[in-house]
């Protein structure tokens, strides 16, 4: 198998960082955007994707600036941080993945297509 290499996606998203974490750290939130179900059971995360299911275990958590999730079945994991720039105010989330080196293209179009279903949730 070949290396995975990281993706790293940036995103302005207009709202606070307590409420763009929330739909990264909570089963109802991530339900909204991220999975179409999410069962939580303590620190471990099922997400559901039509047929399919993928569990994770969230190991690091970081209140309204960091959560990441890493998946039970292989090595990887993915992970959500909020910044917030202090000129600015601006919120971005910053998205980090690993795919194979041909699978970039589609993994960054997923967390874009993602991440509009994100920013609708909020209405921004």
């Amino acid at each position: 198998m070949a290396d995975k290499v990281k993706i790293q996606l940036e995103y302005v998203i207009n709202c606070s960082p307590k409420v763009l974490f929330n739909r990264l750290s909570s089963a109802s939130g991530l339900a909204e955007w991220f999975a179409d179900d999410v069962r939580v059971k303590g620190k471990k995360y099922t997400f559901v994707w039509g047929e399919s299911e993928q569990t994770a275990e969230m190991t690091l958590h970081k209140e309204n600036r960091l959560v990441r999730y890493s998946w039970l079945e292989d090595s990887g994991y993915f992970e959500f941080r909020i910044t917030q720039d202090e000129l600015t105010n601006d919120v971005s989330l910053i998205v980090i993945d690993f795919a194979e080196e041909d699978e970039k293209e589609d993994i960054s179009d997923l967390w874009n297509t993602q991440v509009e279903d994100l920013r609708h949730v909020l209405g921004s």
